[in-house]
C-alpha cells in the first residue's frame, strides 16, 4: 500500500520542492455560460475552485509575482509550477490561450505548467497548443472527473460522459502531454465501495497522477442549499481517512498523488468544518498512515504532501 507522494516526484525530477502558483485566466465555463448550463457544477463555488488563485488580470507575470509573494514566507528562490486553476482553462480559442500559457511558462524558476480544465473542452486545435508547449518545458492537465458513476455525474450536473474523459485522456498523451485527474470523496448517495472504484478506474485510465478531494460545502453553491435541506451528508474526519486508505491501496504505484485532501476557503466553507483545520487534518492522516505502515509492515508513505 505504498504510494508515490509528490513532494517525492518533484524532488526526483527538478531536483528540489516545488512549489504551485495559482493562476487566473479569466476563462469561464460551457458549464456556466448556457452551452451545458448556468449555474455551474453543484458543488462549484462563484470562483470556479479558483479560491487561492492570485487575482484575475491579463498580465500573467503579475499574476506570478503576486503569487510567488503570497508563498514567499513558505517558498523562496526555488522552482515553481504556473498552475491556471479557475474554472476550464482551456475554454477559449489557440489565439487567446497561446499568450496566456507562454507567459506563464517563460520565466526561468518556472518548472512546468498545470492547467485544470474538462474532458470535453480539448479540441484539435488546443491539443496541437498544448503539444507544442510541451516541447518547451512539461505541460500538465488536469481533468476534473469526480466520479465514474452516472447517477453522482448527473447529480452534481458534470455535463459529459466517462468515455470523454477516457478520449482525453488517450488524447492528450499523445500528445506528449501528462493527465492528472481530480476525484471527489463524499458525494451524495456513493459508499466507499463507489469511491474505490473511481480510484480504481482512474488507476487503470492511464492518468499519470491523482487528487483526492474531500466533498465541501461551499455557500453560494447549490450544494449548500442541498446540504441545508438535510440531503448532503457528509464525512466524518475518520471515515474520510479510511477511504482514503482504500483508495490509494488500488491505485498503481508509479501513480502520482498530487493530493490527498483540500481545505475551502474558510470564509466560503459552509462544512465539513473539521476540514478547515488544516494543520489538524494533515496531522491525523499523518498518524493513521503511520499506524498502518507498522501494522501491516509495508512501506507505506507516512508523510502525505496535501
Amino acid at each position: 500500500m505504498e504510494y508515490r507522494a509528490f513532494s517525492q516526484a518533484m524532488a526526483e525530477r527538478f531536483g528540489g520542492k516545488v512549489y504551485k502558483l495559482s493562476l487566473d485566466g479569466g476563462m469561464t465555463c460551457p458549464n456556466r455560460d448556457g452551452t451545458l448550463g448556468t449555474r455551474g457544477c453543484r458543488f462549484c463555488g462563484v470562483q470556479g475552485a479558483g479560491e487561492f488563485a492570485a487575482p484575475a488580470c491579463g498580465d500573467i507575470s503579475a499574476q506570478l509575482a503576486q503569487a510567488k509573494e503570497r508563498v514567499a514566507a513558505k517558498h523562496r528562490g526555488g522552482k515553481y509550477i504556473a498552475y491556471f486553476q479557475s474554472f476550464t482553462n482551456t475554454y477559449a480559442p489557440v489565439e487567446t490561450l497561446e499568450p496566456l500559457f507562454s507567459q506563464a511558462m517563460a520565466p526561468e524558476d518556472v518548472a512546468a505548467l498545470s492547467i485544470a480544465t474538462r474532458p470535453d473542452c480539448l479540441g484539435p486545435a488546443v491539443l496541437d497548443l498544448l503539444a507544442q508547449l510541451n516541447r518547451r518545458k512539461p505541460v500538465w492537465v488536469e481533468l476534473g472527473l469526480q466520479t465514474i458513476h452516472p447517477r453522482s455525474a448527473a447529480y452534481i450536473r458534470r455535463g459529459y460522459d466517462l468515455p470523454v474523459y477516457d478520449r482525453a485522456v488517450k488524447d492528450l498523451h499523445a500528445a506528449g502531454v501528462e493527465v492528472i485527474t481530480h476525484v471527489i470523496l463524499g458525494l451524495p448517495g456513493e459508499t466507499p465501495e463507489d469511491m474505490v472504484a473511481t480510484a480504481r478506474y482512474v488507476g487503470r485510465s492511464g492518468a499519470d497522477g491523482i487528487k483526492l478531494q474531500l466533498l465541501h460545502v461551499l455557500e453560494g453553491t447549490d450544494l449548500a442549499e442541498d446540504y441545508r435541506a438535510g440531503k448532503v451528508p457528509l464525512l466524518t474526519l475518520e471515515e474520510y481517512i479510511r477511504i482514503l486508505e482504500d483508495c490509494l491501496a488500488v491505485l498503481p504505484p508509479e501513480m502520482v498523488i498530487h493530493r490527498l485532501t483540500g481545505d475551502g476557503a474558510k470564509g466560503d466553507l459552509l462544512a465539513p468544518l473539521w476540514s478547515a483545520n488544516k494543520k489538524h487534518v494533515l496531522n491525523a492522516i499523518r498518524a493513521a498512515f503511520a499506524r498502518d505502515r507498522v501494522r501491516q509492515g509495508s512501506r507505506w508513505q507516512a508523510e502525505p504532501n496535501l
